[in-house]
């Protein structure tokens, strides 16, 4: 089953959040984004900005494409 690009996207962050051990407070704090957004996010209810792709990515020591693959 394919899964659209903002679930991809979700899923990815959620995997990267996790495995450093933050919550979703802690990473927005981190990468200066509301917490709501990034629980919009990791659920796919947002299609965010690639401006905003790539704070996320740098905050989680990734590359943008990362977070789409």
């Amino acid at each position: 089953m394919l899964v659209n690009i903002q679930e991809r996207l979700g899923a990815n962050l959620r995997t990267l959040r996790t495995a450093k051990g933050w919550s979703q407070e802690r990473f927005a704090f981190e990468a200066g984004i509301h917490r709501t957004y990034i629980s919009d996010l990791e659920r796919g209810a947002r299609n965010p900005t690639i401006s905003v792709v790539e704070k996320l990515a740098n905050c989680l020591g990734v590359t943008a494409s990362a977070l789409l693959d």
